[in-house]
């Protein structure tokens, strides 16, 4: 494998500026090899289909002869249709193309074309979803990625094929031929080539299989080369001092649950051993996770460590950030937060702070893992929401430390199977029940046509001066998909409430901007909240007792969960509202399961009974690490053999030295500095 060119960042292509670059990498694709396995999540079958053949509703490719003119009508908000007749043979059949009208040039009368879509038998219409190049009209089958607004399906398909061209060959082979032989794998090249332009289906399933080996191998590899390093480590026992300790306890606004009180004690007696912690500690939303992390904190703290706390998001280390400051402060404790928007006189001080010991707990994102962070004597680890953040990720701030104890928290759980499986050997401890006093969140599933009964609701809870979440899944207009989005919502409520203070946060607005809002919502100074998934977790609003989530099929079991989360957090009734006008049986039932219980875990089995391939939205939201290609539930055998695999080469080679490993050990070399970047 030449390193050198395949790991060379995405301008080393042909064509590919500073502004593509930047496009690119807003997916996550920084160098060739990025491009290169960045694979479709799906593909269009394209084999032509007699008209006197097709079902109703069916995708099928039609070629024909453009035989009217295109007219493009507009209607709705930033809604269009171009329509033409196309003839096939005898026939003549209307095709739409919606929200595309630029294909205008492209549609000449007389001028053969191919079109696919979805076919309506009653109209004899196409509701067209592309025109198909002739490269794929042949191939039978066109790759469909992942996209953004930043860059287009086109764009990026010239891209990677750009690289397969000039790339292709220097791709080496990471999984060891005799491991490829066993298990019947693909060698590289062919995985790149069949997963990007497959013949058929056939073609395109067994490149699948290979590539969900190939992506769970690297993990489990990387993941067997952190367990056996920390099994090197003797841990440092602890030696806490209770009579602090039972000083918050009686400094605390409320009392722990038995539950609480439970996994403390579990926690309490791995920092007292000489053996190094490696614990899960799974809760369900709102269970009171939080405040067992910062028994473990104090109790490091007291020993003599410092302690940090790493989460995926910088609201929600503003959020935990207040928390811990506000009830170990009065205890002598000096608390500070790293984020990426953190300033650059705040953020040395912080690092000279760290340095020298003063600070004793430090909160933040992966501003974390930067090398300028250095410990003076780092005890305890800490990580929210651990299937958010690489492996890599994980080991490069353990490593700060001098065989910290580690505890990683997750409210979306897993059975402990699987837990071994994804994170290896671990401990793990559970919080079943709310803490006392709160009431159980009230559900629905409501359709379109019964909005007049969610705007009765709303109207009810604002004029009890309650505040209200309105949830949307995508943050602006969308080609491919027909949703409400934030902006057009932000709208629409604005409109429908003119004596409501209503406001929008979404992701891409600036850090302070966010901040800004969020403040306000806390002190109840906006009354509706127009938001996409970026407040699902860690926000806590006791006043906000009503959430209205839009689409809401489109979001996984997990993180719809995760959303109701953030209300039912005061000791008022507090209601969520699940619209959503699902198509499949699929997506029925997850909509009747959802309304139908708040237990998280007995949601987590059900989440992982229906999980499939298809249910994008919820994948980074499942409790499990995120894989591009392989689904850890559905391919779960797969992990395992992977994760045998692994474990075996590293215990005979545990340098990766070995020759056969070479490309492997680069491989994992390049995935821990995108995961530093990133």
């Amino acid at each position: 494998m030449d390193a050198n060119k395949l790991f060379a960042p995405v301008t080393n292509l042909k064509g590919v500026g500073t502004k593509t670059a930047a496009a690119l990498g807003s997916l996550g694709i920084y160098s060739i090899y990025d491009l290169l396995f960045y694979f479709p999540f799906r593909y269009d079958e394209l084999q032509t289909i007699p008209l006197d053949q097709i079902m109703d509703g069916q995708k099928v490719m039609l070629k024909g002869i453009v035989a009217t003119d295109a007219f493009v009508s507009r209607f709705g908000y930033k809604k269009s249709r171009l329509s033409f007749k196309m003839r096939i043979d005898h026939d003549v059949i209307l095709v739409n193309f919606f929200n595309q009208p630029w294909l205008k040039e492209k549609i000449e009368v007389g001028k053969e074309v191919a079109v696919y879509g979805k076919y309506n038998l009653a109209r004899q219409s196409l509701a067209g979803f592309k025109f198909v190049a002739a490269k794929e009209n042949d191939s039978g089958m066109a790759p469909i990625y992942s996209v953004n607004h930043h860059i287009r399906q086109k764009k990026l398909v010239e891209l990677i094929d750009l690289a397969l061209e000039d790339f292709l060959p220097d791709v080496m082979d990471i999984v060891p031929e005799p491991i490829r032989q066993k298990y019947r794998l693909l060698p590289e090249q062919q995985i790149i080539l069949q997963m990007h332009h497959p013949k058929n289906g056939r073609e395109a399933e067994l490149a699948k299989r290979s590539a969900i080996f190939r992506e769970f191998f690297i993990f489990q590899t990387e993941l067997a080369e952190l367990t056996r390093h920390n099994s090197q480590n003797t841990g440092i026992a602890k030696k806490y001092d209770l009579e602090e300790i039972n000083e918050l306890t009686k400094a605390l606004p409320f009392d722990l649950s038995d539950d609480q009180k439970r996994v403390i004690n579990e926690i309490f007696a791995d920092l007292h051993s000489t053996k190094q912690m490696n614990r899960l500690l799974q809760g369900d939303v709102g269970s009171g996770k939080t405040i067992v992390a910062i028994y473990a904190m104090y109790a490091a703290v007291t020993a003599g460590f410092q302690a940090v706390l790493m989460v995926p998001t910088e609201i929600l280390a503003t959020q935990h950030f207040k928390k811990i400051d506000d009830l170990l402060r009065p205890f002598g404790v000096r608390t500070a937060l790293l984020t990426g928007t953190t300033k650059t006189l705040e953020r040395r001080e912080i690092y000279r702070e760290l340095t020298d010991g003063t600070i004793n707990v430090v909160v933040g994102t992966h501003a974390l893992i930067q090398p300028s962070v250095i410990f003076k004597s780092l005890g305890l680890v800490i990580i929210d929401e651990q299937h958010r953040f690489g492996v890599g990720q994980r080991q490069a701030l353990i490593n700060k430390g001098n065989a910290p104890d580690t505890l990683a928290m997750t409210a979306t759980p897993i059975p402990r199977t699987l837990a071994l499986t994804v994170y290896g050997e671990t401990s793990v401890s559970e919080i079943r029940h709310l803490p006392a006093g709160r009431k159980q969140i009230k559900s629905f599933w409501k359709t379109g046509n019964q909005m007049s009964d969610v705007y009765r609701l709303m109207r009810e809870q604002l004029e009890k001066h309650f505040q209200i979440y309105a949830v949307t899944p995508l943050i602006t207009e969308s080609e491919a998909l027909d949703l409400k989005n934030a902006e057009e919502l932000f709208e629409k409520l604005s409109h429908d409430f003119p004596d409501q203070r209503v406001e929008l946060l979404h992701g891409q607005m600036p850090g302070a901007k966010k901040e800004e809002i969020m403040s306000e919502f806390a002190a109840g100074e906006i009354n509706i909240l127009v938001t996409t998934s970026v407040i699902e977790v860690g926000v806590d609003v006791a006043n906000a007792n009503l959430m209205i989530i839009y689409n809401a099929d489109r979001f996984g079991i997990s993180q719809l969960h995760q959303l109701r989360g953030r209300i039912g957090r005061g000791k008022t009734q507090s209601y969520c509202v699940f619209l959503a006008d699902p198509k499949t049986e699929a997506g029925k039932a997850r909509m009747k399961i959802i309304a139908s219980t708040t237990d998280g875990f007995k949601l987590a089995e059900e989440d992982l009974k229906l999980r499939g391939e298809g249910d994008l939205f919820g994948r980074a939201q499942s409790g499990l690490p995120e894989f591009q290609v392989g689904n850890v539930v559905n391919n779960y055998e797969t992990m395992v053999v992977a994760q045998q695999v692994a474990n075996n080469i590293v215990e005979k080679d545990p340098e990766l030295s070995d020759s056969e490993h070479k490309n492997l050990k680069q491989v994992i070399e390049y995935k821990k500095l995108q995961q530093e970047r990133t």
